[in-house]
């Protein structure tokens, strides 16, 4: 931080984020990031989906993380909250596949069947 004015700028970012939140508007993506989840390769899931909506500058989406989402056995995973629809959770991810999800999902409205966790219980 050079000036206040920096500062300002941040705060603002922050609470905007947050606001978003609140409000349910955008699309949130929640990564486990519990001891079973980090063990399992969530650090590089987070990774990619940070740079991925970092990449195509996806101003609606925000990438938080958790605790144990409660299903250790199927990590890495994480759940996507968009505005009017159902939550998704994504298991057993990886790299690619996160950004799969990110163009698929998020970008294009179309779920990754095959990496839900409805899928993976079949």
């Amino acid at each position: 931080m050079k000036s206040l004015e920096e500062l300002r700028k941040l705060r603002k970012e922050s609470l905007d984020k947050v606001d978003m939140r609140r409000s349910g508007q955008g699309t949130r993506i929640v990564v486990g990031m519990a001891t079973c989840g980090i063990s399992a390769g969530a650090r590089p899931v987070m990774m990619a989906l940070v740079e991925e909506v970092k990449k195509r500058n996806l101003q609606d989406v925000t990438v938080t993380q958790t605790g144990c989402i409660g299903a250790c056995r199927l990590e890495p995973m994480f759940e996507v909250y968009k505005q009017g629809e159902e939550k998704v959770t994504y298991v057993h991810m990886d790299a690619e596949k996160a950004k799969k999800v990110i163009t698929d999902h998020v970008v294009n409205g179309k779920v990754v069947q095959e990496y839900t966790i409805g899928a993976y219980e079949k």
